[in-house]
């Protein structure tokens, strides 16, 4: 795994990232604050080895286990957010099989190794590095951080729960109950309620029948949420409507039955939106119809119209969903469609907009699976035909008969893997796409963007949240710790439409004020202010005397100048 995260490093060529500068004269048009942020949680003193007592750690090192804000909400004048520990370690083991330890100057992936794992035998070796997450609110106005994890912990069912959570994937809020929620360790999902307005706990609950959760939706008074069927989503997904109240607050009823799990949701044209991720069973079938129907592919599904009978979606809309948009309708590779997921969707400007994400490496190891290399230039080949950045796109009347989708940001053709070419030995070749970018190509230019983590609109301006994962890449490339490079090449980038007759521009391209930040995993507006959940798995960085920022989550309040 290491050799080949190195090889797509070298295969792949970084333009330098640098930041517009203000106008002389003028302030800046965005402003980013550092509102709160991870502290280190363990000791490490080495792989597999026992974790010493502390922080403050008289053996080892610190080391800051909460990588992501991974859910978030607003009420009020709080912000509810929940964490994720130690992602990047997560996701390499379960999507990409990794099992062989990694350690460097900026993170530690233990695996099997782990104390965890060598207590628990029966624990995956991907879950080696799971910590329980946490959970805390923000007070926008006193500016002050609360810790609400011992609410849920006091009691031994809340703590077995939440100890048998991946981490707070989902957070919402409606008539005075909070919700945060997420995937379980053992294939289900876990739900945690709060009292917006006392901040009391209100209880726990486990959802077997379901494996994954990413966000909810408010809309007409009704709170929505998209979860997965069975382990990760594998098997198909819902739509849930709340019917409950603080007295009964895990009050759900199904109001959408897709054949791929949701991931955002939105509303458009008088009908909520979801976007999709493919389930497990759709990880890269080889012999898969190139274009079925429904899709269990990453797709965008539209609802029945929210003003047909009774007020909002109910049961009797969970069949009348339609597919207006599959993966398999751009990615002419059948392959590496089926590892493309779809995040952040929003409605701005008379459009939906939506966009793609891509599990770095994901598309290579699957190709290389179904396809194995029969030589060192074939498996480069692989690894340069395979990569994708993000594509964004949007759509109007959408399942009408004056249907338009566009490509804002994209390729007019990809590379495509034809097995029977060459004799067997199989070649890649470019294909059409079926667009034209309107505005540029994937990624917004930047090879390394993969994920289109969110989008909300704000201040008349449409603003698109994303990953970037240069600084993993390039740290694997050097062998000598990414950290040395300049800090404006790394760091999650923020871009924003003023106007859906304008292209993008960036906000910002290095994380927000911390390279480290490879990413921007949430947002929620409130008027001219955006409240920003960052993603930042580099768990050994913690020294704060050194020059190199430190590791761990943080949530960023960015000011919109009304200008």
């Amino acid at each position: 795994m290491r050799r080949l995260l190195a090889a797509v490093a070298t295969a792949l060529v970084v333009t330098p990232l640098t930041a517009a500068p203000a106008a002389a004269g003028r302030p800046p048009e965005f402003r980013y604050e550092l509102l709160a942020k991870a502290q280190p949680d363990e000791c490490f003193n080495g792989v597999g080895q026992p974790y010493p007592a502390g922080p403050p750690c008289a053996e080892g090192q610190s080391k800051v286990n909460q990588a992501y804000v991974w859910g978030i909400t607003l009420t009020g004048n709080r912000l509810w957010f929940g964490t994720g520990a130690n992602l990047h370690c997560l996701t390499s083991g379960r999507t990409l099989d990794a099992r062989e330890p990694s350690l460097n100057d900026d993170w530690v992936c233990e695996y099997g190794e782990s104390q965890i794992a060598k207590r628990n035998p029966n624990l995956p070796p991907y879950l080696g590095d799971h910590r329980m997450p946490r959970l805390y609110t923000y007070d926008v106005r006193s500016r002050t951080l609360t810790e609400k994890t011992a609410a849920v912990t006091a009691s031994p069912a809340g703590l077995q729960l939440l100890q048998g959570t991946a981490g707070i994937r989902a957070a919402g809020s409606h008539q005075g109950v909070v919700f945060f929620a997420g995937p379980g360790i053992n294939a289900t999902m876990n739900m945690f309620a709060f009292d917006a307005d006392t901040g009391a706990f209100l209880g726990a609950r486990n959802f077997a029948e379901y494996g994954n959760i990413r966000h909810f939706l408010v809309s007409g008074g009704v709170l929505y949420t998209g979860v997965g069927v069975g382990g990760n989503g594998g098997e198909g997904g819902h739509v849930l409507r709340w019917t409950g109240s603080k007295a009964d607050p895990f009050a759900f009823v199904t109001v959408a039955d897709l054949p791929a799990q949701p991931a955002d949701l939105a509303v458009h044209d008088g009908r909520v939106f979801v976007s999709t991720w493919p389930g497990a069973a759709s990880s890269g079938a080889a012999d898969a119809d190139p274009a079925p129907a429904p899709s269990p592919l990453a797709s965008v599904w539209m609802s029945p119209p929210l003003s047909a009978g009774e007020p909002g979606l109910n049961p009797a809309d969970a069949g009348g969903w339609t597919q207006v948009w599959s993966v398999t309708e751009y990615e002419p590779d059948l392959i590496t469609a089926h590892t493309y997921a779809l995040g952040g969707l929003a409605s701005y400007g008379g459009y939906l907009y939506w966009g793609t994400m891509h599990v770095p490496l994901k598309a290579t190891t699957t190709h290389m699976t179904f396809y194995p290399p029969k030589d060192e230039a074939a498996t480069r080949a692989a690894i340069e035909n395979t990569q994708r950045a993000i594509s964004v796109f949007r759509g109007k009347d959408l399942g009408g008969r004056r249907e338009k989708v566009e490509l804002l940001y994209g390729a007019a053709q990809l590379p495509k893997f034809d097995p029977e070419a060459a004799g067997g030995v199989g070649a890649w070749s470019a294909a059409s796409t079926g667009y034209t970018p309107k505005y540029g190509p994937s990624g917004f230019g930047e090879r390394f963007l993969n994920y289109t983590w969110k989008m909300v609109v704000a201040e008349g301006k449409l603003f698109v949240a994303t990953m970037d994962w240069s600084y993993l890449a390039r740290y694997l490339n050097s062998g000598t710790g990414g950290a040395e490079e300049p800090a404006p090449t790394y760091g999650g980038d923020l871009y924003v439409f003023d106007s859906p007759n304008r292209p993008a521009r960036a906000v910002d391209k290095a994380g927000l004020g911390n390279y480290l930040n490879y990413g921007i995993r949430n947002m929620v507006a409130s008027g001219s202010t955006l409240y920003l959940g960052m993603a930042n798995p580099m768990n050994l960085r913690t020294n704060p005397d050194d020059d190199v920022p430190e590791g761990g989550w943080e949530l960023v309040k960015l000011t919109v100048d009304c200008r």
